[in-house]
């Protein structure tokens, strides 16, 4: 029986160790998603994935999408290593149909470096890379190189006479760059096991999207900080600070770059002004129906509970340490005008406000109210009257305590009430250029293009982010460090080439469904209809 009992142990332990060797070998796409993301340095800002197989180079073979994200050059260098390495008749065995992960991280150099991340099947041998330079005609010279953890592999790709570097990671996984100081980074970085840089997707989900891509929201600020020559760029500055990490799916189309998902916030972070929004129900945009036509980016917040919403920002202020200043300020202008006027302007308050950067670099609080006429007299209250419908507030950062921080500009705004929309602008002569827009109707959405572009859009939303390339084009060259300006002014095709992107975050069960969007320029479309 002892005998009996033992046979059938080491039979069933025998089992298992089959079993767990098996599956780890098997490794279908898809499957180790996750262990290969582990590997990835936790400064990458974005990681795109998808699967090396034919097909995907077919869909994309001829379209102008990815090279005017990438860059004519960059993309050709990948398409080349590709053909030489990847796709050698020596490897193809090893890395086809394996999903492929690019990442995106910040320097201290004036380039962005990408990482290149994949896992080879079983049965590779790691002397397969070096085999290549016997190979007629392969246009590599592969020179292995001893580090401190073990082989790393220099590249030397003739056609381009550019060297890229690879280095292998656990369980077949390789890591590759043109950009030895990554490499270096990737060959030292350990992950931490407690905490995820990156969500991925659920495997089924992945098995069926033709690419996936995943951002870091923590991250943007040093890829900003190394983009832009102004620390204080307001372009995407409010998602800057948001923590969350987002995994979405693409929808190709064959003139827009269109991904979806889930943006998840880390709720044991410190929470940004976005999550705020987080907590209302999402509302029909409608806002942007009035942005000017020459709006290069523009910031939309939607609300369905003004009430809780003013409740969660005066948290927020607490928790921020900010909340005596506000009640200072509040109980001031009580004292000097008999105004309770955080309550009576959150009682007047619609579902919608937003700020707008037009291409001459005016700025504009744009904010829906539920009854003009009766919002002007507390706007009277509290400003000094220049007309009978323009005045300058007296009283120093009421917009950003009323609404939050992306209207922290408005200091001491000048306003105008127009129907049930009250306009804020730093300056008289802004406001009066609104006056303009706004009677003869010279708005964004009068010109086909941006119709185009909107009608790819979600309806609803809780915030948006839109930008115009063309629009911003001066505020671009003006706030771009030059190199990456000349690069998107220059490069053809190259981001110029798209008309418009957005970035719409719709909450959904405490977190936001994503929606991010970039389309291609159609025909010249640009004059407003009369």
């Amino acid at each position: 029986m002892k005998r009996l009992i033992v046979t059938t142990l080491i039979l069933l332990a025998a089992t298992v160790a089959i079993t767990v060797v098996y599956f780890k070998n098997l490794s279908p796409p898809g499957v180790r998603t996750s262990q290969v993301m582990r590997t990835i340095p936790d400064n990458a800002v974005a990681v795109f994935e998808f699967n090396n197989e034919k097909g995907f180079y077919d869909i994309f073979k001829g379209s102008q999408l990815l090279s005017a994200v990438m860059g004519k050059d960059k993309l050709a260098e990948l398409d080349t290593l590709r053909k030489l390495l990847l796709a050698s008749p020596r490897l193809d065995q090893f890395f086809n149909e394996q999903n492929i992960f690019i990442s995106v991280h910040p320097s201290s150099s004036d380039n962005i470096n990408l990482l290149i991340t994949t896992t080879a099947t079983s049965g590779f041998k790691i002397d397969a890379f070096t085999g290549l330079n016997t190979q007629p005609n392969s246009g590599l010279l592969i020179t292995p190189v001893r580090n401190n953890i073990g082989l790393e592999y220099d590249v030397l790709i003739k056609a381009i006479n550019k060297h890229f570097y690879i280095t292998q990671k656990e369980d077949n996984i390789f890591a590759g760059s043109f950009s030895k100081d990554l490499i270096a980074q990737s060959i030292l970085y350990r992950d931490d096991k407690n905490r995820n840089v990156f969500i991925p997707l659920p495997e089924q989900q992945n098995a069926n999207s033709l690419a996936n891509l995943y951002l870091n929201y923590s991250q943007l600020t040093p890829l900003f900080d190394q983009l832009f020559k102004n620390k204080n760029t307001d372009i995407f500055k409010s998602f800057n600070l948001l923590p969350a990490l987002a995994a979405l799916s693409l929808n190709y189309k064959n003139d827009a770059l269109m991904f979806n998902g889930f943006t998840n916030l880390q709720h044991n972070h410190v929470a940004s002004y976005l999550n705020l929004f987080a907590a209302q129900q999402p509302v029909a945009n409608h806002l942007k129906e009035i942005f000017p036509s020459t709006t290069a980016y523009s910031l939309n917040f939607a609300i369905s509970d003004a009430s809780k919403f003013s409740a969660d920002l005066t948290q927020w202020h607490i928790k921020a340490g900010i909340s005596n200043e506000k009640d200072q300020l509040f109980s001031k202008i009580k004292a000097e005008t008999g105004l309770f006027l955080k309550p009576e302007f959150e009682h007047l308050l619609g579902n919608e406000f937003a700020v707008v950067t037009t291409r001459y670099q005016e700025k504009y609080a744009i904010i829906a109210v539920k009854d003009g006429s009766k919002l002007l007299p507390l706007m009277r209250n509290i400003s000094t009257m220049i007309n009978d419908n323009v005045g300058q507030f007296n009283y120093s950062k009421v917009p950003f305590y009323l609404l939050g921080d992306a209207f922290s500009i408005f200091r001491k705004p000048y306003f105008k009430i127009f129907d049930n929309y009250l306009i804020l602008a730093t300056t008289e002569s802004e406001l009066t250029s609104y006056t303009d827009t706004y009677y003869n109707r010279k708005f964004i959405n009068k010109i086909d293009q941006y119709n185009q572009f909107d009608n790819l859009l979600a309806e609803r939303s809780s915030v948006a982010f839109f930008i115009n390339f063309k629009n911003a084009q001066p505020i671009l060259k003006r706030d771009l460090k030059d190199t990456f300006y000349d690069a998107l002014e220059n490069s053809n095709p190259g981001w110029k080439n798209f008309y418009a992107a957005s970035y719409q975050l719709t909450a959904s069960d405490k977190n936001f469904y994503t929606n991010f969007c970039m389309r291609l320029n159609s025909t010249d479309t640009t004059d407003i209809k009369k």
